[in-house]
């Protein structure tokens, strides 16, 4: 999966893994629904299962039950964050730009790492925002990137 097509790849993971968990879809069925799924979603078929369902560690590794719209809300979050780190420090994308993190990572210390544990997600997000979670600046940013490059 592409930055693009990641959150996709996630969710498609998501359902499936839900299928194996409540009984509805057998181990020995997975590959066949991963590449249904995948053309059915994507329009796109892996080559082999270790480009499908085996490319990731979670499952084979043991690791079923729950993480993957872990990296969906993380890739979520970052973008709300970075919006409003830009909001405060609209001098971040240049020095990005010039190699320089200092500001950035200077926000991120005062605004998010300072905290750890101590608030849950949502807490966090509206303590740093003053909003809730939204999907909004994710997509801003895929639009804005892959328009610039792609000529979208």
């Amino acid at each position: 999966a592409d930055e693009v097509t990641y959150n996709l790849h996630v969710m498609i993971r998501f359902d499936l893994e839900l299928q194996l968990l409540e009984g509805t879809l057998a181990v020995k069925d997975l590959p066949d629904a991963w590449h249904a799924r995948y053309e059915q979603d994507l329009g796109v078929r892996a080559p082999n299962d270790i480009n499908g369902c085996l490319q990731d560690v979670h499952w084979y590794s043991g690791i079923v039950g729950g993480a993957f719209q872990g990296y969906t809300l993380g890739n979520i979050m970052s973008a709300l964050f970075f919006e409003q780190a830009i909001a405060t420090h609209p001098e971040i994308k240049r020095e990005i730009g010039q190699g320089q993190f200092d500001t950035l990572h200077g926000w991120l210390k005062d605004n998010i790492y300072t905290h750890g544990r101590k608030y849950q997600a949502n807490e966090l997000i509206e303590k740093v925002t003053g909003g809730s979670l939204t999907i909004d600046p994710y997509i801003n940013y895929l639009k804005t990137k892959y328009g610039e490059l792609y000529q979208l």
